[in-house]
């Protein structure tokens, strides 16, 4: 597994999205289920783990703490603080918060320092400058390494690099969320040096090729279901996109996801994608896509091709898109 950097932080060009064996998009898996998977990663070049207090809540931050444990110095963990946990989908930045959830992700992920340390969502009730300042103490007492922000405008990143410097910023990013490219955000980190994440990289599974029309979604444990594009409006007008990335990665001997990652992969040098999977065949599917060396040519033929197909529907739920930092 090459390595790629994320401001001066070095890990893997594909690291592991941890929030799939807590939930959201289906029900949880156990912590057996989850530790070999995580340990399977590690044992195929995988250092970079992604987690946060919110997936469970806490479960996730669990699993990800006893699985790395035995190889802690070895592998960087990411996690992430803003969410106040209160039964509702409350924000709460305050420095005093973020005083007290960092001491408990640390005894959850047993360790005695955090990599990365992302805002999960910018607070509009706390200015990002008193975010950035809160972590900026964090890192002096040696209990952060690098400061983080997710879903976050190109405007709130600067104010908060101004203060603390960014070493990466995480957002939705795949080949049918393609928003950061013209919201300034992408252009923002690799003006600032700063490393992009992009989470849900496989498209939270369409970009995967086994969802199809006739796929439903379980409202209860699957956030999908309220997703406008995975809806029964709009999910059938989306299938023109999957379809064709088929028949591409078809031609290159490659698998949807394969193709998916290896577009990042080719975007830059600094974007490291966290792909989530509970299952270890996916995840072996999912790193080889390292393999895959996709040039200038074929990232043009992709976009262009797919730029005659449009997306139809948002990429969450009304609720979820309440808390992004920017619009476009």
């Amino acid at each position: 597994m090459k390595q790629r950097k994320l401001g001066t932080m070095q890990v893997s060009e594909i690291g592991a999205g941890c929030m799939t064996f807590a939930g959201n998009y289906n029900a949880p898996v156990s912590k057996a289920e989850a530790i070999k998977t995580i340990r399977t990663a590690f044992d195929n070049g995988v250092t970079f783990f992604d987690t946060a207090e919110v997936y469970g809540p806490y479960i996730s931050e669990e699993f990800v703490g006893e699985a790395l444990q035995p190889i802690r110095d070895k592998v960087q963990i990411a996690t992430k603080f803003g969410f106040a946990i209160d039964g509702t989908i409350a924000l709460d930045s305050r420095p005093e918060h973020i005083r007290k959830v960092v001491e408990e992700s640390l005894k959850r992920l047993r360790t005695d320092r955090i990599d990365l340390y992302y805002q999960h969502r910018i607070d509009p009730n706390v200015p990002i400058e008193e975010v950035a300042g809160a972590i900026q103490d964090l890192i002096k007492q040696g209990k952060i390494l690098h400061f983080g922000l997710s879903e976050a405008s190109a405007k709130s990143i600067r104010r908060a690099h101004a203060v603390q410097p960014v070493s990466a910023v995480q957002s939705e990013y795949s080949l049918w969320t393609r928003n950061v490219e013209l919201n300034g955000v992408l252009a923002t980190c690799n003006e600032l040096g700063i490393g992009f994440v992009p989470w849900s990289p496989v498209g939270a599974g369409f970009l995967t090729g086994t969802i199809d029309k006739a796929t439903k979604f379980d409202p209860k444990v699957d956030f999908r279901a309220g997703f406008p594009r995975f809806s029964k409006e709009y999910l059938p007008l989306n299938m023109p996109i999957i379809e064709w990335i088929k028949g591409y990665a078809a031609k290159k001997g490659a698998t949807p996801s394969q193709i998916s990652l290896g577009w990042l992969l080719a975007k830059g040098p600094t974007i490291v994608p966290i792909p989530g999977t509970r299952s270890v065949a996916h995840l072996l599917e999912n790193l080889d896509a390292r393999r895959l060396q996709l040039t200038a040519t074929d990232v043009q033929e992709i976009e262009t091709s797919l730029s005659k197909y449009p997306v139809f529907g948002d990429r969450m739920g009304e609720a979820h898109m309440s808390q992004i930092d920017y619009t476009v």
